[in-house]
Order: structure tokens, then sequence, then C-alpha cells
């Protein structure tokens, strides 16, 4: 469906019973990422809650009209949550979408049940990390160069063909078990949008430090991460839990970036226990 916020429309999708608790789940890669992921993911569980998925601002099907700032993105999403009628939403966000969801959270906080991050940050502290992890792998993947990690991450791309290109260069670092026909397809769906991704990387990143506010979330919070992810490693996951003393951290073991894709079927599983322990019960 087209949901009018904020002077734009939101290409959102919604599943499960209409009387059911509601996840709010917010995809990553700004300008690349679309809702099909997270609703891909949440598909299991919309048998007991009701999952809301949007393309955010700028970004697949929404209409791509700046500002690509966190507090818009975070206006558009508590606009969605008001115009489809929710008091309080169970949060998620994986990836970018993890900044989002930490920022909603922490702007919001009465609108939020629970917090379910996925592959995140709280700060750039493990940038470098993240491409060392890509050099390490120049030799199975010789285009991979500091050059064009350093125009992704600062962004400075400078036209859709080339967010494709350096997309498909990286895209195979994203899972455990490299998979070059299964990133192709990914490739290939994905709707590329550079101007939505330099806005996010140069224009909202350089300012991304939310480490000292995290004690300031009170609800329950999971972090999950792929034990084998390259762009936001473990140890990014495992600041959050350090200013979360209350969150609960799982890693899954046979993952990359995308455990809720990878592992689905125990990913959900620990959602859905995670949800059911803190009193966010589906509809029976």
């Amino acid at each position: 469906m087209r949901v009018p916020v904020n002077g734009i429309e939101l290409h959102v999708d919604v599943q499960g019973p209409a009387d059911a608790p509601a996840i709010y789940a917010h995809h990553g890669a700004p300008g690349l990422g679309t809702h099909a992921t997270p609703k891909r993911a949440f598909a299991p569980m919309a048998d007991a809650f009701r999952v809301v998925t949007w393309d955010a601002r700028g970004s697949g099907a929404s209409d791509p009209v700046p500002p690509y700032t966190h507090a818009q993105w975070v206006a558009d999403w508590d606009a969605l949550r008001a115009h489809l009628g929710d008091e309080r939403i169970v949060v998620e966000g994986g990836s970018y979408g993890g900044y989002v969801a930490l920022e909603y959270t922490l702007a919001h906080p009465d609108r939020v049940r629970a917090l379910v991050l996925r592959d995140t940050s709280a700060s750039r502290r493990f940038e470098a990390m993240a491409k060392a992890n890509a050099l390490a792998r120049a030799a199975e993947f010789p285009d991979i160069t500091p050059e064009l990690l350093d125009m992704v991450f600062d962004g400075r791309v400078p036209d859709d063909a080339t967010m494709r290109s350096a997309y498909a260069t990286v895209a195979p670092l994203y899972d455990a078990k490299t998979d070059p026909a299964k990133a192709a397809e990914r490739v290939a769906a994905a709707v590329v949008r550079a101007d939505t991704h330099n806005q996010a990387f140069a224009g909202n990143l350089p300012n991304y430090d939310l480490t000292d506010r995290l004690h300031e979330i009170q609800v329950p919070v999971l972090i999950t991460v792929g034990r084998f992810d390259w762009i936001t490693p473990v140890a990014a996951s495992e600041e959050i839990a350090a200013g979360i003393p209350h969150a609960e951290l799982v890693v899954f073991e046979h993952s990359g970036h995308s455990p809720q894709i990878e592992e689905n079927a125990k990913w959900v599983a620990t959602v859905r226990g995670f949800l059911e322990r803190h009193g966010v019960v589906g509809a029976p």
C-alpha cells in the first residue's frame, strides 16, 4: 500500500492479524535496501504478530524526496505508526536500519514495547575493522580496493551505475558461505539510489555516536549478530550490549551479515522467545 507521511508517500507492507502486537522492521542500506528483506525474515512470525515493513524515504518504491536524515526517517516512522493506529510497537532494525531503530527508541521511548537489533552499531568505531575485513579477502575478490571502500564509506559515489557496480564487488562478503550466484541475484534486484546513500554516509554518519545515550534505553533489548559479519562485526554488537546492561546478545555462529536470512528458523525462534519472555505475546 501507499501511505502518505510528512509530504511524501511510503511503500508499505503489512502481514499478519489486524489485532496482533505490531512489529515495525526497518531495512538497512539506505538507497539500496528495501522492505523486502525484513518482510521475508519476519514472514514466519506473521502467524501471531502484525509485521509492518516499508521502504524508507529515498529507498525502494518510496518517494525519493530529501532530506535523508536520521531525524527525518524517525519522523516518517512515527507518522507511519500513527497512521496505522498503533500506540506501542516492537521496534526492529538491521544494519543501517539499526541506527534508525536506536534513534527512534531514544526519541520515542513511550512508543516502544521492545527493541530488536540485528547486525548494527551505535557508533562508527568499527569502520576501520570492516574495511580490514574486506581487504583481507582481496586475493579472492581483487576488485575490492581501499579506494572503492573509501568511496562507499565516505559517501562519494558519483552515480547509480557506480553504486550498483560497487555493491556487486562487495556483495559476496555478506554471507558466511559465499554464493556468487545468490549475491548476483541480490545485486540485480536492488533499487539503487546513490544520492540517498551519499546523504546517509557523508551527511549523517560523521556525527553518529549513540554510545553515551545507550543507558537511557529502558525497554527490553535483543541484539543479534552473525559471527562472520564483515561490515558490522560482533564487536559492534558487544559495544551496544555493554552500553545497555539489561540487553540480551545472541551471536549466530553460521551467519554473516544476515542471520535473519541465513539462519532464519533459529533467528525467528530467538526473537519470538525474547518477545514472549517480556510479555509481548502474539495473537493465538
